[in-house]
């Protein structure tokens, strides 16, 4: 099968298309032949290994998984000798372990691990693109920030992967959403359900004097100390990048009912359980027509560093995908 590779740290050319052996299935996992798959910033970190502490989870050295990519959308072509919930030709969409193994032709996963099957009326490509940023937006919208309906929420990176899901859920949720992104995905952001919308290039949103229920910097672009004159008495800022002040600001503030909360969260360190009902609250959104799956850009495997460039140098407007086959 063919897989796209790196075995060092560094630019988008590290990365390369080899030949590997074809897995085989153990009595409790399938093997999906990928159609599609995603390159969001996490897998950028992950090749790149910058930030530092991206090695902590990649490898210290060297990458620990060296074929990278996390959603899984195509159909089943084996299963397990202890299989029961799946059968071949079955079309499924799933997460692997750690971001690691999905661009790749043919990957393993466990039947009771985060995979489900593919909705009638969506694609590879959309299951792909919701099995990406709705599954770091609806928890940390739903769980961490509780949004409800008439709340004010200011959406910081609006445009991209996880961004765009985090605007469609909290207007889904009733809440009145602010989208701060570049010129590019101005428009987008509106049509998404933005009330109002920034282009950071002019405006610095921190500066306005508005006030938000929750804040959530899906591009790590701002910081808690930034934005807490922005939030309410019981607001919420929300980073999905990790850096040292705002996991002490988590350890500090996280569990808080009450009062200005800085929260992160770790998508990946999520349970089965909780991973897959979020999988599963996503693709039916996605069903509905309530949660649409925004593609910027679509790269075949063979241009895998482009991909990565694109992620890395461009200003998105919507999920970059990988065509696997």
């Amino acid at each position: 099968m063919r897989a796209a590779v790196s075995a060092t740290y560094g630019a988008p050319e590290v990365l390369h298309v080899e030949q590997l052996p074809a897995p085989a299935p153990g009595p409790r996992e399938i093997l999906v032949r990928n159609r599609a798959s995603t390159v969001a910033a996490a897998l950028v970190a992950a090749r790149s290994g910058t930030p530092w502490f991206a090695r902590l989870a990649f490898g210290l050295r060297r990458p620990r998984y060296p074929v990278l990519g996390g959603e899984v959308a195509g159909d089943v072509v084996a299963v397990g000798s202890a299989v029961s919930r799946f059968a071949v030709g079955d079309r499924v969409v799933g997460l692997t372990k750690m971001g690691a193994g999905a661009h790749a032709e043919l990957v393993l996963l466990r039947e009771d691990g985060v995979v489900e099957p593919l909705p009638d009326g969506l694609t590879e490509v959309d299951a792909a693109v919701l099995a990406a940023g709705p599954l770091t937006a609806l928890p940390f919208l739903t769980v961490h920030a509780r949004v409800r309906a008439g709340q004010a929420v200011l959406v910081i990176g609006a445009s991209g992967c996880v961004g765009t899901a985090a605007v469609q859920i909290a207007v889904h949720a009733g809440a009145r959403v602010t989208a701060v992104c570049g010129p590019r995905g101005l428009d987008l952001a509106r049509e998404l359900g933005a009330e109002k919308v920034v282009d950071r290039t002019t405006q610095d949103v921190t500066a306005a004097g508005d006030r938000y229920d929750v804040v959530l910097d899906a591009a790590g672009a701002s910081s808690y100390r930034r934005c807490r004159p922005l939030l309410t008495d019981d607001g919420a800022y929300l980073s999905t990048v990790p850096s040292v002040p705002i996991l002490w600001r988590n350890l500090w503030t996280g569990r808080r009912t009450r009062g200005r909360r800085g929260v992160v969260a770790f998508t990946g360190l999520r349970s089965v359980e909780q991973q897959l009902d979020t999988l599963r609250t996503a693709l039916e959104l996605g069903r509905t027509g309530e949660l649409r799956p925004v593609v910027d850009a679509a790269y075949p495997l063979d241009k895998i560093a482009d991909a990565h460039r694109h992620v890395e140098h461009d200003h998105k407007a919507g999920t970059v995908v990988v065509l696997i086959d």
